[in-house]
């Protein structure tokens, strides 16, 4: 099959890892552990739905890109993180073929569980063997670019995200409970949003939780880190943190022996881009709006920005400056109602 081409900028600072970059990556699904439980026909009727809107991103973007024909990759998370699967052997075949059915093709398959694992670094492409780092977590890089946003005339005193992990967007309201004698609880405030416009839409997030059996993390957190993951802005030490490998010839029988992103379509755009859209159903609208959130609070390197605008602009493109405003979602019915959440 054809190879797909890829889109570096030569004279990129040597310190910053370049990565090849699409226009545009559209997400057909993002399938929970009760999803995958399902017979093919259920998604072949999620992809006929997700279909005409993919079709429409696509028009779009080929109408106002200002150098001939748009670089679109389509990808798929898989859930495997929350809850067990079949096997990769008999899952991938699955969803390959209900979209096919559906008119549609999947470039990229991704493991969620790849955005919370320790997991070895994506290797030099010109020399594996220089490659010697420890294994890495996506989603504990982002943390480490969490950037508190205490509200306005506060003394910024509460207990920072990396201890608590929990992030708002503003003011808590006070504890109003007091356990101490003859003291007075403390008068109830309502919360406020920080950038509030006329009224608060306050949002407080958990991004893990420490269990006797480790950190467990959020599917909002997990969600956030598979967006920079697919922004392509996420670096460790400016190494980029995920490369698409190709699809083995063999399956494995466990999905975490397979590697964070795999590429299932070799004539596919890159699986990174300058923006991304997500196509789903309205029940993920809390899970986005949080994700929203918490990359508002995520200082991506300045090397790295800046590297990606410059090729944009090359390209004639302009990116909006915050990476949460180069996000777009359409939130439309996918399909046959699913089970609750059970997370």
């Amino acid at each position: 099959m054809k190879a797909s081409a890829e889109f570096f900028e030569s004279t990129a600072d040597a310190r910053v890892e370049s990565v090849p970059l699409a226009h545009l990556s559209v997400e057909l699904g993002h399938f929970y552990s009760y999803d995958l439980r399902k017979d093919e026909e259920f998604f072949v009727e999620h992809f006929r739905r997700i279909g005409v809107w993919y079709a429409t991103a696509r028009s779009a973007y080929e109408a106002v890109n200002p150098k001939g024909r748009p670089r679109i990759s389509t990808c798929v998370l898989i859930d495997d993180y929350f809850g067990k699967l079949d096997p990769p052997a008999v899952l991938v075949p699955k969803l390959l073929a209900a979209a096919n059915k559906a008119g549609l093709e999947i470039d990229y398959l991704a493991r969620e569980s790849g955005c919370a694992d320790t997991a070895p670094a994506a290797p030099d492409p010109v020399d594996p063997s220089e490659d010697s780092r420890p294994g890495l977590s996506p989603a504990e890089l982002v943390v480490a670019r969490l950037v508190d946003d205490p509200p306005p005339n506060t003394t910024g005193a509460r207990p920072p995200v990396r201890q608590t992990g929990w992030l708002c967007n503003g003011q808590r309201s006070p504890a109003t409970e007091t356990h101490e004698a003859m003291k007075r609880p403390t008068q109830w405030r309502p919360p406020a949003e920080n950038a509030a416009v006329n009224h608060s839409i306050f949002a407080d997030i958990e991004l893990w939780r420490d269990d006797p059996g480790g950190r467990l993390w959020s599917c909002a957190m997990l969600a956030a880190v598979w967006q920079l993951l697919r922004l392509g802005v996420l670096r460790d030490n400016g190494r980029q943190v995920v490369r698409p490998e190709r699809l083995p010839a063999e399956l494995p029988d466990d999905w975490r022996a397979l590697p964070l992103v795999l590429q299932v379509n070799d004539r596919a755009a890159p699986f990174q881009s300058y923006r991304t859209m997500t196509i789903c159903a309205p029940l993920f609208l809390p899970v986005e709006n949080a994700v929203r959130t918490i990359l508002q609070q995520v200082a991506v390197d300045p090397a790295v920005a800046g590297q990606i605008n410059q090729r944009a602009g090359d390209e004639g493109l302009a990116l909006p400056f915050e990476v949460v405003d180069r996000i777009e979602y359409l939130f439309v019915d996918t399909g046959p109602v699913r089970g609750a959440d059970p997370r």
